[in-house]
């Protein structure tokens, strides 16, 4: 459990001031989890300059009140449409945010419903990004969870290297990743587990078949485990035996995807934009003609969720900054064949990329 509670909840009363908007209302889950350290899975955080409300039902009352001690505890029984506009009104807002990715808009006809009925004056703003944009520079409590879930990853890739074998299904070997995590310290995955093989490695986020393995052939593997809320991602693919003696291919393409990714690792420091980030393993890919095949970002940001801020990609311009934790993850996907991918965690560190998963040559 991380407990910078209070720090965070300045800097988000600081975003308000620059919004312009006298309180926000929090329906994101990791978004709620990440201002109070409230685990159950129904509630909404109410949030002014002064006021810090959990709002929940019977379920979690208990649970809110040990997990959110500084919040006030408002115990709903009804609809939104029921309890929001009195609690609104006696916190005095007129400009209340909303997230809008969040959100969904059945729950905001309901919100804005319920305001009209009351005759009220109080004003829903849609705002993005408000809370993401704190979380996206990590605190060291914070790196040292993903750090640990990228290390049960680690391991797991380890552990399935040794006992993966010709004739293999996907789905077996997803499963025995997947115990493997569990059974060592994940406490749930930080996505469903992905285990293509041959023409299957051609699809970036495919799903585990009942395809055996063969030798000689791509296999993706792309896993992430869990700690304290916080997500890992971590991607290898291997090939059981030589690739085919017919297949220079597969070498090819595994060399020139692990050169882009050692490269961009190797260069990316504080200061470069997510699009300068990506063209750095972007260029080395289309220097070797593979450039039509790497079709996705080169990562994104990984934390309470295991996509999030910074996003390094095409006219992506998030200014990457110390404190930040994202993927290094060039891939070459061809149709009928199958692929490679490489994926490792990083952190800025005083300026400088410091790897939290281990990096195969």
């Amino acid at each position: 459990m991380i407990s910078n509670i209070s720090s965070r909840l300045q800097k988000l009363r600081q975003k308000l001031v620059e919004k312009e908007i006298d309180g926000i209302f929090i329906s994101g889950t990791e978004n709620r989890y990440y201002l109070s350290n409230f685990l159950g899975t129904a509630g909404y955080l109410l949030i002014t300059e002064r006021d810090t409300i959990l709002v929940t039902d019977f379920r979690y009352i208990e649970q809110a009140k040990e997990q959110a001690p500084g919040y006030q505890i408002f115990q709903i029984t009804t609809s939104a449409s029921d309890w929001f506009v009195p609690l609104v009104t006696e916190l005095g807002v007129t400009r209340l945010g909303i997230e809008a990715g969040n959100i969904t808009f059945a729950q905001y006809r309901q919100l804005s419903e319920a305001l009209n009925k009351a005759q009220s004056k109080l004003e829903l703003v849609p705002v993005e990004g408000v809370v993401e944009s704190l979380r996206m520079i990590k605190e060291p409590g914070e790196i040292e969870f993903i750090a640990r879930a990228a290390g049960i990853a680690d391991k797991a890739l380890e552990y399935i290297q040794e006992m993966i074998h010709v004739g293999m299904t996907e789905k077996e070997v997803a499963w025995e990743i997947e115990k493997f995590m569990r059974e060592n310290g994940s406490q749930s995955l930080a996505f469903e587990v992905i285990v293509a093989s041959g023409p299957n490695a051609a699809l970036p986020h495919a799903c585990p078949s009942e395809r055996q393995i063969a030798l000689g052939e791509p296999v993706v593997v792309d896993i992430g485990a869990k700690v304290g809320g916080y997500c890992s991602d971590l991607t290898r693919t291997v090939c059981l035996g030589l690739p085919h003696p017919h297949d220079v291919l597969f070498n090819r393409v595994y060399d020139t995807v692990l050169e882009a990714q050692l490269v961009a690792i190797a260069q990316i420091h504080e200061g470069v934009s997510g699009n300068e980030a990506d063209s750095l393993a972007r260029r080395v890919i289309d220097d070797a003609g593979f450039g039509q095949a790497f079709g996705h970002s080169l990562g994104h940001g990984v934390g309470l969720t295991v996509h999030e801020q910074p996003r390094l990609g095409p006219n992506m311009t998030d200014i990457l900054t110390s404190g930040m934790v994202f993927t290094v993850e060039p891939g070459v996907y061809l149709t009928g064949w199958g692929g490679v991918r490489i994926e490792d965690l990083v952190t800025l560190e005083n300026g400088k990329t410091r790897l939290l998963s281990r990096v195969r040559k």
